[in-house]
């Protein structure tokens, strides 16, 4: 692994820190004063964060964490004064969903570090992520009804996550769940102590750098499309995706030194 650590985007985010260590980029929610909390500007720099990162040769995997104690805990809702008109607020919370949209459309992948609180489009954004690791002692919740509001941005990414029953004792109780409990019900991958789920989410992005970026990014997307496919349908996309795969520069001379004996390094993959 690239050994290449630098701040990325400079100045470019009021709200968010980005960093880059060998492939692995680093995303850091930043409004600790506010436990993270999805105002318009951080939705935005978030959304223009994976936007970047995802455009960067240099970069295969992305960790999302926040500052503070808290990763986030949803919508700033102090933004909710601000419009008055149906059509503003739809437009106010589509900028929030946004960085949803972009996790599923993106090709790199991107792993959730969470800690302290994850909840509302807090708990959204864990879903959204293709992984994720907590912390011991973080709680997760689509707490949205206790303030007179509903998770159903959230409810999108949790329903790809969770069973029916388990989604909706979420989204209608608010009630909040446990690390442990998060994991049992597969929101996250892993429970790592306090203060290391950071090094647990790296962990995971560096294994997924180690290996052929052409292979990760084209199958992450294949995934994400074949996911809502009839069963037929995606048997078929997937032979077509894999055939195309088959003709690249890393499934070339990935295979041929795996045949060898002596497997292709991080840094020894064309990336074609």
């Amino acid at each position: 692994m690239a050994a290449d650590t630098d701040p990325v985007g400079g100045d470019a985010y009021e709200t968010v820190d980005v960093d880059r260590d060998g492939y692995v980029g680093r995303i850091t929610l930043d409004r600790p004063e506010a436990m993270n909390t999805f105002s318009t500007e951080l939705a935005v720099d978030l959304d223009d964060a994976l936007h970047d990162l995802d455009e960067r040769d240099d970069i295969r995997a992305v960790v999302v964490d926040g500052a503070g104690d808290a990763f986030s805990a949803g919508i700033d809702v102090s933004e909710h004064g601000e419009y008055d008109t149906k059509a503003e607020y739809e437009a106010w919370v589509a900028r929030m969903e946004d960085p949803f949209h972009t996790l599923a459309e993106m090709a790199t992948p991107v792993i959730a570090a969470a800690h302290g609180h994850a909840a509302a489009n807090g708990l959204g954004l864990v879903a959204a992520c293709d992984l994720a690791v907590a912390a011991e002692g973080t709680m997760f919740g689509a707490t949205a009804p206790k303030v007179g509001l509903f998770c159903m941005g959230p409810s999108v990414p949790l329903m790809e996550t969770l069973t029916r029953k388990r989604c909706l004792e979420m989204v209608l109780t608010g009630d909040l769940i446990d690390a442990e409990t998060a994991l049992e019900w597969g929101i996250v991958n892993r429970v790592r102590p306090q203060g290391e789920h950071v090094e647990g989410a790296v962990e995971l992005a560096e294994t997924i750098a180690s290996k052929s970026p052409a292979a990760v990014q084209l199958g992450k997307r294949a995934y994400y499309e074949m996911e809502d496919m009839p069963y037929h349908e995606a048997l078929d996309y997937s032979n077509e995706q894999f055939a195309g795969l088959c003709t690249t520069a890393d499934a070339n001379e990935g295979i041929e030194a795996f045949l060898s004996g002596e497997p292709l390094a991080a840094d020894e993959w064309p990336g074609e």
